[in-house]
């Protein structure tokens, strides 16, 4: 395989991935619906932050542990669970009548969004098994001239960043027309309730996750 046609290859693989509805498009919908375009913004950040810092393990050779250990990935997957469950609990206990209540909510501003995205993001082991299983499908044969494996393998987790980035801000664009709709008391309890569904399906998933 060359350069040109890994890239290809990883982009269209990649792009599609990008595109599956999982945890991360729930966050970023519900925060854009609910909390805003500005925090959906920083909880897009932080989870594509999160997907950089798995490449950069999986360049480092960190993220081998998690497949070769299952001690590791067991402690990982368990606080990943763990924390999936806290939040989904916390939206289905108390779940937001409207955007006043959720800009007064002791909720940090954006960076707090941003740390649940990254926090929700490196909790999740199997990001790290899958970009140490997916990224080495896609080396090339012979690499550009100064450039290792490694280097190849976190220039594609940047690629996959800013697939990912492209499509969390396309989904809180889609957002906008309808944000009056979604911010209507009965509509954000709902969303909150579904969410935090959704979180708990993930966060058990995640429990009874193999490697």
């Amino acid at each position: 395989m060359t350069v040109t046609e890994s890239l290809v290859a990883f982009l269209l693989a990649a792009g599609l991935l990008t595109i599956t509805p999982g945890l991360d498009t729930a966050l970023v919908l519900r925060t854009a619906a609910v909390e805003g375009a500005r925090r959906a913004a920083a909880a897009a950040l932080g989870i594509n932050a999160g997907c950089l810092v798995w490449g950069a393990a999986v360049a480092l050779g960190l993220a081998a542990l998690l497949a070769a250990s299952q001690l590791a990935f067991e402690i990982l997957k368990w606080c990943g669970a763990g924390y999936l469950g806290w939040l989904g609990l916390q939206l289905l206990r108390r779940p937001r009548s409207g955007i006043e209540r959720a800009a007064a909510s002791p909720a940090g501003g954006r960076l707090d969004w941003f740390w649940k995205g990254l926090a929700g993001n490196l909790l999740n082991p199997k990001v790290g098994v899958f970009y140490v299983s997916f990224l080495p499908q896609f080396v090339p044969h012979e690499l550009p001239l100064g450039i290792a494996v490694g280097g190849w393998c976190f220039l594609l987790a940047g690629i996959h960043v800013l697939l990912g980035l492209a499509w969390c801000s396309g989904l809180i664009l889609a957002t906008r027309p309808l944000a009056r709709a979604l911010q209507r008391p009965g509509v954000v309890r709902l969303l909150d309730r579904l969410t935090g569904c959704l979180f708990l399906g993930f966060g058990a998933g995640l429990l009874f996750a193999r490697r």
